[in-house]
């Protein structure tokens, strides 16, 4: 059986998320156009500092999850401390919605 995630306290999770971003731009390697564009685009739309919203998943669940971007007008990046992963929303309504783009925070952010 597997063990879940540590999960940070509250209000050490923008701290958790911001270092988990930071190692992960530092270990992009920009090494064609297109790689330092999105990596551009993507510090451009970063949050200055996460902070919990609520993420609606299939089958009526909500989460408590953590901003990374801000919303391009359809799409926003955020951080599944359950889970342990970024996740692409899409902007409904009801607030973001996971689509189940899972990944990087980075590789999410360029699949649209």
């Amino acid at each position: 059986m597997q063990d879940a995630p540590h999960i940070p306290a509250p209000e050490q999770m923008a701290a958790h998320v911001e270092a988990l971003v930071e190692a992960e731009m530092r270990q992009f390697l920009p090494d064609t156009a297109t790689r330092a564009a999105t990596l551009a685009d993507f510090s451009r739309m970063r949050v200055r500092r996460p902070r919990p919203i609520t993420v609606n998943f299939s089958g009526g669940i909500t989460q408590t999850c953590w901003s990374v971007t801000r919303s391009n007008g359809a799409y926003s990046v955020l951080y599944l401390p359950t889970a342990g992963y970024f996740s692409l929303c899409v902007d409904s309504d009801f607030g973001p919605l996971d689509i189940g783009v899972h990944g990087p925070a980075i590789a999410v952010f360029s699949a649209v």
